[in-house]
Formats: C-alpha cells, sequence, structure tokens
C-alpha cells in the first residue's frame, strides 16, 4: 500500500495551492481509505482559497469535497462499504461513522489539516458518512458530480419544490447546481423551466438540457424580461445559485407574491440580504438549501436513476477534464466561467 499521497493544499489565501507529498496516518475508527480517482471542482474552493468565508484558522489545508475512487483500506467500525467498493465522496452526510478528522504531515513534519473529508489529492482518508458506494452503471469519469452539484441542485427540485409540470420555475445562475437543477425539472417534465445567466455559452447549455427560456441577465431589464416570459406576472418558484447577496435579492423580487425562493448560494460571510417584510406579509417565502435537502444514501441513486431513464445527459456540465498537475488552472478557470464543472483526473 501506498505510504505517502500527493496533494495539493491551500497554504495563504489568494496564492495558488501548493503540491506537497503526505504521509499517510493509520486509520481511525470510522475511516476509510479511498484511492482517489476524480474530483470536481467547485466554488466553495474558490470562496476558501480568496479568504471568503472569514478566518481560516486551519492553513495549511486541504481542500475539495466532491470526488470518486476505490476503497483500498477501511477502519474498524465501517460497516456500509468494503475493501475494493468504489465509491462516491461528498461533504452531504450520509450514514455510516462520523469519523474523525484525520491528521496529515509532510516529511518535514509539517501538520497539514483536513476535514471529514477532502478530494485534491490522489488518495484521501475519509469519514465513512462521506462514502457512497457508486450505482455501477455510473460512470467513475463523472461520478464526482453527485457528490455536490448534481445532489444539491436536483435535490432542491426532488426534495424541497415537489414541482408539478405547470409550475413555472426560474433558475439564476447556471454553475453546477443551477444545471442539475434544470436537469431533475426537465427529467419531472416541468413545462417552463427559465434559465437566467450573464454567459451567453451557459445559456445554450440550459437550453441543451432542458430550458425552455433563456434571458440574458441585464441588470437594467431584467425584471420586465422575466414579467415578458412569465405572462407578466412572477414565477411560482425560482432558485438561485449565482453566489452574491445582490443576486438573492433579485431572485425574490421575480417571483409572484405566493412564490418561493430557494437559495443555495454562499456569498461572502461579511455580507446580507435585505428584503421587504412586506413580501413576506402577502405571501411570498424565501428558503436556503444545505446540500438540496439529500440523503445521499438513497437520494443519490434515485437522481441517477431518474436521469438515466429521462435520457438526461448530466455529463455535459463537465466537458473539461484537467490533469492533476494543472489544478490550479483548473481553479482558475472556474473563477473566471470558462468551465461549468471542471473535473480534475488524479494521477497514480
Amino acid at each position: 500500500m501506498e505510504k505517502l499521497i500527493n496533494a495539493y493544499v491551500l497554504t495563504e489565501k489568494n496564492k495558488p495551492l501548493q503540491f506537497f507529498k503526505l504521509q499517510i496516518p493509520e486509520l481511525k475508527f470510522g475511516q476509510v481509505l479511498v484511492k482517489i480517482e476524480y474530483s470536481g471542482v467547485c466554488r466553495s474552493q474558490l470562496m476558501e482559497k480568496k479568504g471568503l468565508r472569514g478566518k481560516d484558522k486551519w492553513l495549511p489545508h486541504l481542500l475539495g469535497h466532491e470526488g470518486s475512487g476505490k476503497v483500498i483500506k477501511k477502519g474498524i467500525g465501517v460497516k456500509k462499504i468494503k475493501n475494493g467498493d468504489e465509491v462516491i465522496l461528498t461533504w452531504i452526510k450520509s450514514n455510516g461513522v462520523n469519523g474523525k478528522i484525520p491528521k496529515y504531515f509532510t516529511n518535514q513534519n509539517i501538520k497539514v489539516n483536513a476535514g471529514k473529508v477532502t478530494t485534491f489529492s490522489n488518495y484521501a482518508i475519509i469519514s465513512e458518512n462521506r462514502v457512497i458506494k457508486k450505482p455501477k452503471l455510473m460512470p467513475m469519469k463523472y461520478a464526482s458530480l453527485f457528490g455536490c452539484a448534481i445532489p444539491t441542485g436536483a435535490g432542491i427540485v426532488i426534495n424541497q419544490i415537489k414541482p408539478k409540470k405547470t409550475d413555472v420555475i426560474i433558475v439564476l445562475g447556471l454553475g453546477g447546481i443551477g444545471l442539475s437543477s434544470i436537469m431533475a425539472l426537465k427529467a419531472l417534465k416541468v413545462k417552463k423551466i427559465i434559465a437566467i445567466d450573464i454567459h451567453k455559452k451557459k445559456l445554450n447549455l440550459a437550453k441543451k438540457i432542458g430550458a425552455t427560456d433563456l434571458i440574458l441577465f441585464d441588470k437594467k431589464n431584467i425584471k420586465e424580461k422575466v414579467r415578458k416570459v412569465c405572462d407578466n406576472s412572477g414565477a411560482d418558484y425560482c432558485i438561485e445559485s449565482a453566489g452574491t447577496s445582490s443576486t438573492i435579492e433579485l431572485a425574490f423580487s421575480l417571483i409572484h407574491n405566493k412564490g418561493k425562493l430557494i437559495f443555495a448560494s454562499h456569498p461572502p460571510k461579511k455580507d446580507k440580504i435585505r428584503i421587504n417584510p412586506h413580501s413576506l406579509i402577502v405571501g411570498k417565502k424565501i428558503e436556503g438549501s444545505w446540500g438540496g435537502s439529500t440523503k445521499p444514501d438513497k437520494d443519490i441513486k434515485k437522481i441517477f436513476k431518474l436521469f438515466l431513464k429521462n435520457k438526461v445527459k448530466y455529463y455535459l456540465i463537465a466537458k473539461k477534464i484537467y490533469d492533476f498537475k494543472n489544478l490550479n488552472n483548473a481553479l482558475n478557470d472556474l473563477d473566471k466561467g470558462n468551465v461549468f464543472r471542471p473535473i480534475i483526473k488524479m494521477s497514480h
């Protein structure tokens, strides 16, 4: 078994991640050693890199919270998976032991912190309750999408909205989560799916995977554009995943007086949202989403079956695969809007 892992580590905010070789510690109760094949890259990692989640007391530390791979070894107390199982790694808590946080060290005895799940390395120690057995028909290359983007976006639709086919639903912000919401809405045969974004190429992709109406974001005329598409009314629901306080406020304004906003974005920690209390009195609702209220052990399989049955091309959101050595390039491309959901192919 390998004694060292290759990892990219956040050592300082607003700086590229640094490559380290780390020693693999002995497994503790409830921990699993996984050989990681692919890792997704989420905007959450960009926020951590930029220090937008407040003071980071854990530097230096590993990153990444969605991946796919194979179980190499399991610790005492691990029951739901076995050695050799192909698995999905997810930040969303599932069944199993909430294992301890692993402690990694470099050969120079520098401590590198980690969480219950990290994926920016070719091997990682993961808590059992962040490991899900991968469905056999799911390609390993795209399985990492089911660790964050898809269960969050599709989970909002399936678990929180539970839409009728006649509902008018806006998706504001077409990253991995927003696009996954559209795929779930399409699979459930919702007839009016309105996609809004500032990037034309993201809107074009939204059309391919199920959006019925496309609106290019325009600060001056966005509300007017939405009213035209919604027959001079607001939407029944709006899913916001653009990631700023201002877009959450905008999304709230795009629903009618009995409508509901669900947001899954994470604005910088210091930011607040402002809404008119009277809007709540007349019937508008606002709700956050923590991982799409997903229960990964059952919902990931359920979502994958729904996508297969309805021939949803979920893989289109992750067309670009980066070699592990180019992980920093993937982060930069995501930050610039050049990719929808980067996937990193690990080297072993």
